[in-house]
């Protein structure tokens, strides 16, 4: 692949929010690299995405939770450097947590948290060698959220949004961009996968995967680290942080607090 514009990589680009990426990326002119476990899939999208647009698409059929296949994308994010990573790829293991089991609990963090650290800092190194590229990592609103049905996946997003913004700190002097997304409920097939119907939220809750995804893409364009695209009021988001900048302060002032003295 040799267009000048660089070649944008979508994990999880079979169907929903990663396939809107794919479109919305292709249309901006980036050949593509889709990554999803689903070939008939990847295969549709790239034809389509092809002939719409002009651009050359790859497609690898790989399971990120799986260490082999993750250590394929992460090689080849290394020895060919790209322009643009979606870490969109993840898996929600929704259900009480005694019901869905540890094993399904650790598949989530191999996806949502090993694989997504490690494709991160792979691209990292491959935008060093530019000075520039643009990495977008998939949060959600629940990172803010803990929720009996969704443990480990409120967790991994948690996880996801620390590691982002701390990245954000580390390379605030270079050109390259760090972007943190963090959807609500979207109508994509997320929670029909984990044998969840859309009525666990109501009908108003949902946006649509493309609404998302055209939020999100006009949120990096204005320099944005954070996108909440349905957070209306930004004074909520300034409050928020200067809660949490007074709560950093006031725990590293090197004293225990006074209820705790109290004999």
């Amino acid at each position: 692949m040799s267009n000048p514009q660089g070649v944008a990589v979508v994990t999880g680009a079979s169907s929903g929010i990663g396939a809107t990426y794919a479109d919305r990326l292709a249309a901006q002119g980036y050949d593509l690299l889709l990554v999803a476990r689903r070939a008939d899939r990847l295969a549709e999208l790239a034809a389509r995405l092809s002939a719409q647009y002009g651009v050359q698409v790859e497609t690898l059929v790989l399971d990120l939770a799986n260490a082999s296949d993750l250590a394929r994308l992460e090689a080849r994010l290394h020895a060919e450097p790209v322009a643009v990573l979606i870490n969109n790829a993840g898996v929600g293991a929704l259900g009480p947590t005694a019901a869905t089991g540890a094993d399904a609990q650790e598949a989530l963090i191999r996806l949502n948290i090993v694989a997504l650290t490690r494709l991160s800092l792979a691209a990292l190194a491959g935008f060093g060698t530019s000075g520039e590229g643009a990495l977008v990592n998939i949060a959600s609103v629940l990172a803010y959220g803990p929720s009996a049905g969704g443990a480990s996946y409120s967790g991994s997003k948690a996880y996801v949004l620390n590691f982002t913004r701390s990245l954000q700190q580390e390379y605030a002097d270079s050109r390259i961009r760090i972007q943190a997304v963090l959807p609500g409920p979207i109508r994509t097939e997320f929670f029909k996968a984990q044998g969840l119907p859309d009525s666990i939220f109501p009908d108003t809750a949902y946006i649509s995967a493309d609404a998302l995804v055209d939020a999100a893409l006009a949120g990096l364009a204005k320099g944005e680290q954070i996108t909440v695209p349905t957070l209306v009021s930004p004074a909520l988001w300034d409050d928020i942080e200067g809660k949490r900048l007074a709560f950093l302060g006031e725990v590293t002032g090197g004293r225990v607090a006074e209820r705790y003295l109290q004999t």
